[in-house]
């Protein structure tokens, strides 16, 4: 099963940053990112998410957000989408590197699960 990372965050930067620290480790995990509003500002966008959904090559999708309003916005993705995508409520740039790190050398979904267990910090 090939896995893609996902990232979701209210400041493109902060997206893009943690895209490229997940790409480090793991260059053959398929990553997209979708970070602030649509007119550049802080936020997020329904639009920019699902973009970075249908980009992903992956066959499931572990992603991973910031703040209330991209979970809720990743939410709505996610009922919108064809694609398998697993949601992680955890801490963001901890999450999607362990996820990515363990995707990377083909980990099955179970594991990577119970090492982000240990990450988890919102409700």
């Amino acid at each position: 099963m090939k896995y893609g990372i996902l990232i979701v965050s209210h400041v493109p930067q902060i997206a893009q940053g943690v895209a490229q620290l997940v790409a480090q480790a793991a260059p053959d995990v398929p990553i997209t990112f979708a970070g602030g509003t649509a007119d550049g500002k802080l936020g997020t966008s329904l639009e920019k998410i699902q973009q970075a959904i249908e980009q992903n090559t992956g066959e499931q999708l572990l992603a991973f957000y910031d703040l209330g309003s991209s979970k809720m916005n990743l939410e709505m993705a996610q009922e919108m989408s064809s694609k398998s995508i697993h949601r992680y409520d955890v801490a963001l740039v901890e999450g999607a590197y362990t996820a990515g790190t363990l995707a990377q050398v083909s980990v099955d979904l179970t594991v990577i699960e119970k090492n982000l267990q240990n990450l988890k910090l919102k409700k």
